[in-house]
C-alpha cells in the first residue's frame, strides 16, 4: 500500500515559513500585495478566488480583490492590468481563468508585468524557465516539486513521464524535472503505447483531465503517482486523474484527491508573491 503524500501537510509547512518571511520584510515596511481579478460568475472561478484570499490573510498579505462583470470588454481588462501594473501596494497580479469568450487570454497574460507575474505565464517567465533561470515557477508544477521532495525521492536519474501538455501544468513540469536531471516523457491524446511507457515511470505526474484514466496496469509497482487532475463525478464527488484504489496498491507514494495538488498550488502562489514583494523592492 502506497504512503499518502499530504499536500495539506506540506503546504502548512510552506505557509509557515512563508508567514514567518513576510514578518522580517514587514519590519522593512514592505507588505507583500496580491491582486487578483475575477471576470464573470464562474462558481468553480470564485471559489478560488476565495482560498487564495484565505492564504494571503493567513501569512500576512494584503489581498486586493477585482470582481468584474461577465460582459467586461477586454479594453477594460486591459485598462485595469496597466493600472495594477503600476501600484506598487500590488506585487502580484492574478488574473483568473478562463476569461469570458469576448476577452482573449493571450492579449491579457502578455498585458501584465511579467515582474508582477506570480502565476508565471508570461512568455518572457516560461522563456527563463525553460532556461532554468527563473525568479517564478507555474503554481502548480512547483508545488508537484515540493510534494516529490517531500517523500525524500531522489528525482536525478529516475524515469518521469507525465500525462498532459499544457501550458499551465505538462509543460513546465517536464522541465522542472529536467532541471533535477530527471529522463522526461510527456505523453498526451496522440501518444502510442501509452500504458507501456507510464509502466516504465518511476515518477508519474498526471495532467490529463481525464477521472480515473490512469489505471493499475498502467502504473509500476512502487512508482510515485502525482494526481493533479480535479474531476467531478455523477454523484458530485471529486476525484482525480488516477484510479486511487485501485493504483495505491501499486504505487510506494500517491497524491490523494481532494488534499494532495491543490493545498500546494495556492501555498506557491503565495511563495512567488512574496519573491515578487522582495525584488521589487530589493530586500535580499
Amino acid at each position: 500500500m502506497a504512503e499518502l503524500i499530504s499536500g495539506k501537510e506540506v503546504s502548512a509547512k510552506v505557509k509557515a515559513q512563508i508567514h514567518e518571511e513576510t514578518l522580517a520584510v514587514k519590519e522593512k515596511g514592505v507588505t507583500p500585495g496580491l491582486a487578483v481579478v475575477i471576470v464573470g460568475n464562474d462558481p468553480a472561478s470564485r471559489v478560488y478566488v476565495n482560498s487564495k484570499k484565505k492564504a494571503c490573510a493567513e501569512v500576512g498579505f494584503e489581498s486586493y480583490e477585482y470582481a468584474l462583470p461577465e460582459e467586461t470588454t477586454q479594453e477594460e481588462l486591459l485598462g485595469l492590468v496597466e493600472k495594477l501594473n503600476k501600484d506598487s501596494k500590488v506585487n502580484g497580479i492574478l488574473v483568473q481563468l478562463p476569461l469570458p469568450k469576448q476577452i482573449d487570454e493571450n492579449a491579457v497574460i502578455n498585458a501584465i508585468n511579467p515582474e508582477k507575474d506570480v502565476d508565471a505565464f508570461h512568455p518572457f517567465n516560461v522563456g527563463k524557465i525553460m532556461i532554468g533561470d527563473f525568479a517564478y515557477l507555474p503554481c502548480t508544477p512547483a508545488g508537484v516539486m515540493e510534494l516529490i521532495d517531500s517523500t525524500g525521492v531522489e528525482i536525478s536519474g529516475k524515469s518521469c513521464v507525465v500525462i498532459g501538455r499544457s501550458n499551465i501544468v505538462g509543460k513546465p513540469m517536464a522541465m522542472l524535472l529536467l532541471h533535477r536531471s530527471g529522463t522526461v516523457t510527456i505523453c498526451h491524446s496522440k501518444t502510442k503505447n501509452l500504458a507501456e511507457i507510464c509502466r516504465g515511470a518511476d515518477i508519474l505526474v498526471a495532467a490529463v483531465g481525464k477521472a480515473k484514466f490512469v489505471t493499475a496496469d498502467m502504473v509500476k509497482d512502487g512508482a510515485v503517482i502525482i494526481d493533479v487532475g480535479m474531476n467531478r463525478l455523477e454523484n458530485g464527488k471529486l476525484c482525480g486523474d488516477v484510479d486511487f484504489e485501485n493504483v495505491e496498491k501499486k504505487a510506494s507514494y500517491i497524491t490523494p484527491v481532494p488534499g494532495g495538488v491543490g493545498p500546494m498550488t495556492i501555498a506557491m502562489l503565495m511563495r512567488n508573491t512574496l519573491t515578487a514583494a522582495k525584488m521589487q523592492n530589493e530586500i535580499e
